[in-house]
Order: C-alpha cells, then sequence, then structure tokens
C-alpha cells in the first residue's frame, strides 16, 4: 500500500513551521481520536496516519531525511511508522491534553521531584584582583533544609502519612474508553504521602531562609561580565530533587591608571620635550612593580612601546597580555624669558641647518 505524503496528510505545506504542524495535527488528533469516534475504522486509522505524519515532520533530523528521500529514506534509518498507542502517550502527551483535559501518563507514575532554583549574586572586585584571582568568602541568604523537622515538613515525633486517595502512588486511575490513564492524584499532588501535622518553623514546607557563607575562588584573567557557576549552592529541591547553582557576576571597578584592552593593559606617560629630543630613560609603574623604559632620541608624541608579557592573563590558555606604554610629549606653559629666548634661538639654529 502507498503512503500518503506527510504533508499533505496534515494539510500544510513543505514549509511549515513547528507550530503550523502542532495545530494541524492537534486539530485531526481531536476530530478522530477513536474515544470520540468509536468504532469508526477510517477515522482511527486517519487518527494514526496523522500522529505518523506529526511524528516525522516535528522531528528536524527525520523530516531532512523524509524531505530529501522520502518514505524510502526513513525506511533505510530504520523507521517503521506508527507504533501503536504508547508512542503517542510518550510523544504527544501536550496535545492529548487538549482531548482529555488532562495529561497522560499511560500507567506510568510521574516524579515529584524538582531541582532548586537557581541563584545570582554580583561581586565587584577591583582590577588588581582581577588580573591576579583572588580568594573571598561571601554571605548568601537561600532557602536550606528545615533544622527543625530535617525537610520533611511534618512537626517533631511525627511523619507524612501514606495518601488515602491514591494508596501512595501519587497516581489514580481513570478509564477513557479502550485507555487506562494514570493522572496526578488531586489530594496529595503526586507525592504518595500528605502532612497532618506541619513543623511550626516552616508551615509545613521542609524549608527555612538561613545565611550561608560560601567560598569563591576567582581566577586571574577575569573582566566584567565574567560569570562564575558553583554547582549546588542555589536553593534546596523540591522532594529529594537536586539543588540548584548559584551564578555570581563579576563586576571589575576600574583603574586610576590602566585601562584593558582584552588581555592588554594600556598607560600613558608624559615625557618633556627634552625628553622626547634627547632620549631618556625613565620608570614606568606595572601591575607587580616598576619597569625601566628607553625613550629614544626624536620619539613624538604618541608613540606606543610595549612590555611583553606585562598583561592580563589569558583565562582559558597559557600566558598573558602585554602592556602597552604611550607616550604623551608635554608642551610647556608659563615660560620664563630666559626660557623663551632659548627656544626662540633654537628656532633660528633650526632654520639655519635647514
Amino acid at each position: 500500500m502507498t503512503k500518503r505524503d506527510y504533508y499533505e496528510i496534515l494539510g500544510v505545506a513543505r514549509t511549515a513551521a513547528e507550530e503550523e504542524l502542532k495545530k494541524n495535527y492537534r486539530k485531526i488528533a481531536m476530530e478522530c481520536h477513536p474515544d470520540r469516534n468509536p468504532g469508526d475504522k477510517k477515522a482511527e486509522e486517519r487518527f494514526k496516519e496523522a500522529a505518523e505524519a506529526y511524528e516525522v515532520l516535528s522531528d528536524a533530523q527525520k523530516r531532512e531525511i523524509y524531505d530529501n528521500y522520502g518514505h524510502q529514506g526513513l525506511s533505510n534509518t530504520g523507521f517503521r511508522g506508527f507504533n501503536g498507542f504508547d508512542d503517542i502517550f510518550s510523544n504527544f502527551s501536550d496535545i492529548f491534553e487538549d482531548v482529555f483535559g488532562f495529561r497522560q501518563t499511560r500507567g506510568r507514575s510521574r516524579s515529584s521531584a524538582r531541582a532548586g532554583s537557581d541563584l545570582r549574586y554580583d561581586l565587584k572586585i577591583s582590577f588588581h584582583d582581577a588580573a591576579f584571582g583572588l580568594s573571598t568568602n561571601i554571605n548568601l541568604e537561600k532557602l536550606t533544609t528545615c533544622h527543625e523537622c530535617s525537610g520533611s515538613g511534618s512537626a517533631p515525633g511525627t511523619a507524612p502519612e501514606v495518601c488515602r486517595t491514591c494508596s501512595g502512588r501519587g497516581q489514580v486511575i481513570q478509564s477513557s474508553g479502550f485507555f487506562t490513564i494514570s493522572t496526578t492524584c488531586p489530594h496529595c499532588g503526586g507525592h504518595g504521602r500528605f502532612i497532618a501535622k506541619p513543623c511550626r518553623n516552616c508551615s509545613g514546607t521542609g524549608k527555612e531562609k538561613t545565611v550561608k557563607t560560601v567560598q569563591l575562588k576567582i581566577p586571574g584573567g577575569v573582566e566584567t561580565g565574567s560569570r562564575l557557576r558553583l554547582r549546588g549552592e542555589g536553593e534546596i529541591g523540591e522532594h529529594g530533587g537536586p539543588n540548584g547553582d548559584l551564578y555570581v557576576f563579576l563586576h571589575v571597578e576600574p583603574h586610576e591608571f590602566f585601562e584593558r584592552s582584552d588581555d592588554d593593559i594600556i598607560c600613558r606617560i608624559p615625557i618633556s620635550i627634552v625628553q622626547a629630543a634627547l632620549g631618556a630613560v625613565i620608570e614606568v609603574p606595572t601591575l607587580e612593580d616598576k619597569e625601566k623604559l628607553k625613550i629614544p632620541k626624536g620619539t613624538q608624541n604618541g608613540k606606543l612601546f610595549r612590555f611583553k608579557g606585562k598583561g592580563f592573563p589569558h583565562l582559558r590558555s597559557y600566558g598573558h597580555g602585554d602592556q602597552i606604554v604611550e607616550v604623551q610629549v608635554q608642551i610647556p606653559v608659563n615660560l620664563s624669558r630666559k626660557q623663551e629666548e632659548l627656544l626662540k634661538e633654537f628656532e633660528k639654529a633650526s632654520s639655519a641647518a635647514n
């Protein structure tokens, strides 16, 4: 039997986006669902046909194979089409929520464990600490396990009781036609137990706000916007779920003398006309100490010099950036009469030499 084109089955163009595919499939599923059409084989076949088409076209990899090689291409990958209602439950539970009014789990229980919330902390550090790294502590307010009930949520001396509605399974069974459907127990919320006598300290949540000291190790080479992730230092998880993470965002304060450009640092050093003309040796501050810099004769304003390896460390590799020194020739002001005369003599000598 020749298979129909998947795009034709769903009534969409070959360029259709995910939302359009889902919308059309939802419409067909609701119209042709066997529970809504008992005994109607044509409706059931159309339902299965649409489910297979949506499974392929909603999967980017399968859709690419189908677009290029058709049904035969999918067959070569091991795809065998519609494999029964279990596949529909696992892949399209959100669509069946529209059909039944609740999510279906096909007899499988759903864990109530959830990861805790992630936390953010903004930290200012100095330019120097950004260059050389820093070990420091921060105080963080977050939700932790209640010390009174050890996280059970029950008052001391008591324990959560087994839910009578679901007998501790966390799921209740509902029947709809030939389907047997498990849904979350409305009484215990899927936990299988409920708290009859809540802990006074945490009101039954099993959590309390505490301030915890967290140690940070900041590597050299970070910059504003760098982010540290500390796994498990976020808020406590729900019902045995893992803790969230802590994200520390760094803000580097500006330096009064240095500027940063990638991993290089830049500074500007004033020199006199005499030093620029005759040459000199000057001392230049670096991040760690001072370095001597030789100014050649005839140095022009804005001339750049470079100290290799005196910049920031490379955060994700070995080595350091450089320190770039820009010299700024200072023009004297408020000259004395003697200085003016000497400069005029210099100008005459320069003109004569030319």
